[in-house]
């Protein structure tokens, strides 16, 4: 069995073993990390086998760190990276290499067509109908996205977002509100088999997911890192969140939210706990505009949606795809029969 875990702003762990009845045998570590000293390798590989094949990483990631000789040095990953590499190699998880990605990246679509097309997509992937795919949102309206468990009442202030003219929407996904302002933010989704996370808890996986789009802030002069959960940020403060739904049929669902130019104040009145997230967040004045993509880059938003395009491009092959006439109808109907029904934006009151 072969397992590999890109260590997130850190190094390739792989690993090799095989499975002998119901233990780790034949283990072998690999990489482009840096150990010493060079005698600390062997240690780790003897470590590891003969654990029970069924242990968790927390087990895992205990031996190899007992295993380490006083003073060793382990840079670029971690016992626990190599813990994840492991459980990724037992589950025969899947690489990004391992699929022929596929890129959407088409005109504006009203929020809660975004989110029914969210659905319809994880799906088609999920039953093998869709190779799994990067998607760009665009649309032209502002909107409130909370997420799947949260309190309407509680999240939103209903009558500033009618007064400023925001739908509020839900997703099928956790996590916390997104304000949305019309071209104000960069948005993607993921959706992938769940073999390409499988083996990993799920605060390792969205850094995993996300790796690419610091890769590609980076690029930009952005000096960006992974806040776990789920935040991206940089030196100067948050700069988007991301939130995931894995599907019963194999699927999972990735997206993400990054402020292009956002009008701080306007959110604090829309939001009810818009003040306390972005204090919380390192922004001190909830009046100025909170524009982290715009302000690091001075570029514009269509050229860093090129950049975060290109890098995803370059790494895994992605190839120009668009929405097939079968997946909008189901969208469309799944917008009549959910997303835009009281029901289900009011699930949770």
């Amino acid at each position: 069995m072969h397992g590999e875990y890109k260590v997130p702003g850190g190094k390739l762990v792989v690993v090799d073993l095989d499975e002998v009845d119901g233990r780790i045998q034949n283990f072998r570590l690999a990489g482009d990390f840096f150990l010493e000293p060079d005698d600390a390798l062997p240690l780790i590989d003897e470590a590891v086998n003969g654990l029970p094949a069924d242990s968790d990483a927390a087990t895992i990631a205990a031996a190899v760190r007992g295993a380490l000789p006083e003073g060793a040095v382990l840079l670029g990953f971690t016992p626990e990276a190599v813990a994840v590499a492991v459980r990724r190699s037992l589950a025969r998880a899947t690489s990004w290499d391992a699929y022929e990605w596929q890129l959407i990246h088409t005109g504006p679509e009203t929020p809660q067509m975004q989110l029914a097309l969210d659905e319809v997509l994880t799906n088609e992937v999920g039953e093998g109908h869709r190779k799994p795919t990067l998607r760009i949102w665009e649309w032209n309206e502002p909107a409130v996205v909370i997420g799947s468990f949260q309190s309407l009442k509680n999240e939103v202030d209903a009558a500033n977002a009618s007064k400023y003219g925001f739908e509020v929407v839900r997703r099928i996904s956790g996590g916390g509100a997104m304000f949305m302002d019309a071209n104000s933010v960069v948005t993607y989704s993921i959706y992938a088999p769940a073999a390409l996370v499988q083996g990993m808890s799920f605060a390792d996986s969205y850094a995993f997911l996300d790796e690419w789009v610091i890769t590609a802030l980076k690029s930009l002069g952005i000096e960006a890192f992974y806040q776990p959960l789920n935040d991206i940020s940089s030196v100067k403060g948050k700069i988007g969140g991301a939130a995931q739904k894995r599907l019963g049929n194999g699927a999972v669902l990735h997206h993400a939210t990054m402020s292009y130019d956002m009008d701080g104040e306007k959110m604090t009145q829309v939001l009810r706990i818009g003040r306390e997230k972005m204090s919380d967040k390192g922004t001190t004045s909830a009046a100025k505009r909170v524009d982290p993509l715009r302000s690091q880059t001075g570029l514009p938003r269509a050229e860093i949606i090129d950049r975060l395009i290109a890098t995803f491009t370059g790494l895994y092959g992605a190839v120009p795809s668009s929405i097939t006439p079968s997946e909008r109808a189901a969208a469309e109907e799944l917008v009549r029969t959910k997303f835009a029904t009281p029901e289900w934006i009011g699930r949770v009151p």
